[in-house]
């Protein structure tokens, strides 16, 4: 899934449950069952096996998904200002949300290849459930307007 889904959930979870110690675990779990949700993803991992490194197209597609999830979940924490406390919860939820796939970037993106994160990149590709992009972002943008229902409701 892409990171946009991932963070906004994230953010819904630390609006809804205000408590931070159950908040962002909740939202670090919530990237496991998202992961679920048949979705489309660039393929990172088997154009770093083929070519060495993502694509530039998978490049773009990352940096302009990693600058709307940077947007957006800054626009839900700023919603709970000025508590401040309940803004960092819902930043760290978003983070939360996304800790798995940042722990992958720098094995794809800084050329740092390690048998820990080769070993993690296997598992997280053995949960994600893959479909074709039209459906797969389909159900994407189904999430984040889900979820943003579920922040405003």
């Amino acid at each position: 899934m892409l990171e946009t889904p991932h963070v906004i959930v994230g953010a819904a979870i630390a609006t809804k449950v205000v408590n931070p110690a159950l908040a962002i675990p909740l939202a670090f779990a919530s990237h496991f069952i998202l992961e679920k949700v048949p979705h489309w993803n660039p393929h990172l991992n088997s154009e770093t096996e083929k070519y060495g490194r993502p694509s530039k197209q998978s490049t773009y597609i990352v940096i302009a998904d990693v600058a709307a999830s940077l947007a957006l979940g800054g626009y839900v924490a700023s919603r709970a200002l000025p508590d401040w406390g309940q803004t960092a919860t819902i930043l760290a939820a978003c983070f939360a949300a996304v800790l798995p796939d940042i722990l992958e970037g720098p094995y794809f993106f800084l050329n740092m290849r390690s048998e820990i994160i080769k070993k993690w990149i296997k598992f997280q590709k053995s949960i994600q459930v893959d479909i074709p992009i039209i459906p797969g972002l389909i159900t994407q943008v189904i999430t984040v307007l889900l979820a943003f229902w579920w922040i405003f409701s």
